[in-house]
């Protein structure tokens, strides 16, 4: 609800998250972290196309939702209550 008379103009930045590649920066980040050093210190370039596609899928839910990645995370943090 807004008091008549006063608007704000709020930026789109201020609401979504950073994204790098069409995911979350952090996700990026680590994705591709891990991907460049299995390839490139381990020798293992089986690895790179296992990051292509998760990077892919990563994009198919980051634009369905910006926040996914939040959400999951602090999914994963919960305790679990019912066992």
């Amino acid at each position: 609800m807004t008091t008549p008379g006063y608007r704000i103009k709020l930026h789109s930045s201020l609401v979504f998250p950073v994204m790098l590649m069409g995911v979350p920066r952090r996700f990026a980040i680590l994705n591709w972290t891990i991907c460049a050093a299995l390839v490139f210190g381990l020798h293992m370039f089986y690895v790179l196309p296992i990051s292509v596609v998760i990077h892919i899928a990563a994009v198919f839910f980051a634009k369905r939702d910006p926040h996914f990645f939040d959400v999951f995370v602090r999914h994963l943090r919960q305790k679990k209550y019912y066992e």
